[in-house]
């Protein structure tokens, strides 16, 4: 979906799908330099990173696996419940794998960071990050991220894997929603 469909909901465009497609490429290529004569495991992380790692798996000139996990920090309502579960883990051994975590955006980081720990403990040979957005002012846990898309102000983005209320996901490109949407 266009950015240009939904423009009334959002007070003004981040990212266009040219400057995603363009910064994946400088990703990938990094990537497959960093990681030249390895082979590489993707882990997304579902549902936001479907987009991200789509892209940027197409941006790459190397083989990898791909591999999803899903997780929560949220009860029923908005406000996080301390708790992180996993809702769908790996369906793939990481033990001894070079294994690099993609996501769609990196806010307060919180989840992330149990996340990882997580991973760790299963013994990967390495283990990174790649997050399409991060939030630097709403970062609440300190997090290594080897590789950034774009870094980004404090608001409230959707596009491009970023939702609000299951919609959004799929535009082209990223853009603050606009308060009348959600207030």
């Amino acid at each position: 979906m266009d950015l240009d469909h939904v423009s009334d909901d959002l007070t003004h465009v981040l990212y266009s799908q040219a400057d995603i497609e363009r910064r994946l490429a400088e990703v990938g290529a990094q990537i497959d330099r960093d990681y030249a004569g390895r082979e590489l495991l993707l882990v997304g992380v579902l549902n936001g990173a479907v987009m991200v790692m789509a892209d940027l798996s197409r941006a790459m000139r190397s083989h990898c696996e791909m591999d999803w996990m899903a997780i929560s920090s949220y009860g029923s309502g908005t406000q996080s419940s301390g708790v992180v579960r996993i809702l769908k883990d790996l369906n793939t051994d990481i033990s001894g794998r070079d294994v690099l975590v993609v996501e769609d955006i990196i806010d307060t980081g919180l989840t992330l960071s149990y996340l990882m720990s997580n991973l760790q403990s299963r013994e990967p040979a390495s283990l990174e990050i790649m997050t399409m957005f991060r939030k630097p002012e709403a970062l609440q846990n300190p997090i290594d991220v080897k590789y950034v898309g774009f870094d980004i102000p404090n608001e409230f983005v959707v596009g491009y894997g970023l939702d609000y209320a299951g919609r959004y996901r799929n535009l082209n490109g990223v853009g603050t929603l606009a308060p009348h949407v959600y207030s």
